[in-house]
């Protein structure tokens, strides 16, 4: 577990393979109703989810939390926008560094803290096609080298 960070729920692993990740930021979120209950059983998916500064306020889209089971009217609608609390330096930080062309924000993974919900946003590059192919190339040869490795200790 990195230093500071609880309990891991969701992690967008699409993310590093779609963009570079240049810059790391947490975030607490504004949460409504059930939806806290239904992060600590883990229904929750980061994968199409994006960030996006409106108004001088970071607001996450597309992240999906699965209504509460036991919650009936309480419940929430699962793709609502959700706000995002940061800062003003890092949000004036964010701001610049979306300015520059093919900078997005992404988040990368929501966690527990202290029974509080965090989400970790990176700061990203857009990869191209070739950049991917090559990741998986290193990929593919690191796993190559450990299974040898592994090959050789056994015999």
């Amino acid at each position: 577990m990195p230093k500071g960070h609880g309990k891991v729920i969701a992690q967008n692993k699409k993310a590093f393979h779609d963009y570079f990740i240049e810059d790391t930021y947490d975030a607490g979120i504004v949460l409504q109703g059930t939806e806290i209950k239904s992060i600590r059983a883990g229904k929750i998916n980061l994968k199409d989810a994006y960030a996006r500064i409106q108004n001088g306020e970071i607001w996450v889209f597309g992240m999906h939390i699965s209504p509460y089971e036991q919650g009936n009217r309480y419940n929430h609608d699962p793709l609502r926008t959700r706000k995002l609390l940061l800062h003003r330096r890092e949000i004036e930080k964010l701001i610049g560094y979306t300015k520059e062309t093919g900078n997005t924000i992404v988040p990368l993974k929501l966690y527990l803290q202290n029974g509080f919900a965090k989400i970790q946003l990176g700061l990203a590059k857009g990869k191209k096609n070739y950049d991917k192919r090559e990741d998986l190339k290193k990929k593919e040869a690191k796993r190559e080298i450990e299974r040898a490795f592994r090959d050789r200790q056994k015999g």
